[in-house]
């Protein structure tokens, strides 16, 4: 035995009764995650986003980061779930994502609207006004617990405000989806839950898929994993670092059903 093995095992037996195993690593543990729906996205992430945990999903405006989250959101609500969309911006549309599947009795939309603009619409709203009344009912649905995924949608909100964001504010977030084992997916042109974030994925699109050059069959998109705190698979397994999908509009989904 070596001279490094014989200190560690001396220096464990020491520490036996105030601290059992102090130098032994933490075992190696299973993330529960949940589906997208989406094979090349689940794929990627070893099986779907993680459960009772954060994940950003991160591009510019039609990067398909939402159309991730509506598969996502669908599948959730198809189980029977309760599922919240927290819209920052007052940009989600029912009927899209009823036409992705999405069960609209299962899913509440929280509209965020500063009372600034509703008293005196002509009136310029503070820009920091509608990203904090998000973050309130965020953490609001959060500690209620119920919910099997929570969908932040910062989605237009500017860079500059997206990182103004307390640290403290995400950790607390991170503790509350821990605890009522929620997956809080978060929608931002970038990362700005930073060490708090499991999983981080960018989107960007790849091409737009036409035929006859009127009609869209589809958009074809890349989705990249830039961060991951948790593996739901075996240690080691080798993953792809980007995949792509497809996304069919509605009708073009009908008719090949």
């Amino acid at each position: 035995m070596s001279t490094a093995a014989v200190l560690r095992n001396e220096i464990e037996r020491s520490l036996v009764d105030r601290f059992p195993a102090a130098l032994s690593p933490a075992p190696w543990t299973i993330r529960e995650v949940a589906a997208t729906a989406i094979e090349a996205a689940d794929e990627l992430l070893e099986g779907g986003l993680p459960v009772g945990a954060i994940s950003e999903l991160t591009g510019p405006e039609s990067s398909g980061r939402t159309s991730l989250a509506l598969a996502f959101v669908a599948r959730r609500t198809a189980e029977g779930r309760v599922c919240a969309w927290v819209d920052v911006s007052d940009a989600f549309d029912p009927e899209s994502a009823a036409a992705n599947g999405v069960s609209l009795c299962q899913l509440l939309w929280v509209r965020c609207r500063s009372t600034e603009a509703m008293e005196k619409p002509r009136r310029q709203e503070r820009p920091w006004a509608r990203l904090d009344q998000a973050l309130r009912a965020t953490d609001l649905l959060l500690q209620a617990g119920g919910f099997a995924a929570i969908v932040l949608d910062l989605g237009t909100t500017a860079r500059e405000h997206g990182n103004r964001i307390p640290a403290a504010t995400w950790f607390r977030f991170r503790q509350a989806a821990d605890r009522t084992r929620c997956s809080l997916v978060v929608l931002g042109r970038a990362s700005y839950a930073q060490s708090s974030a499991a999983v981080v994925l960018e989107c960007s699109q790849r091409r737009v898929m036409s035929a006859g050059g009127t009609v869209l069959p589809g958009l074809e998109y890349d989705v990249a994993r830039r961060r991951e705190r948790f593996s739901p698979a075996a240690q080691g397994m080798r993953k792809p670092p980007v995949s792509t999908w497809t996304v069919h509009p509605a009708w073009e989904a009908a008719r090949r059903a």
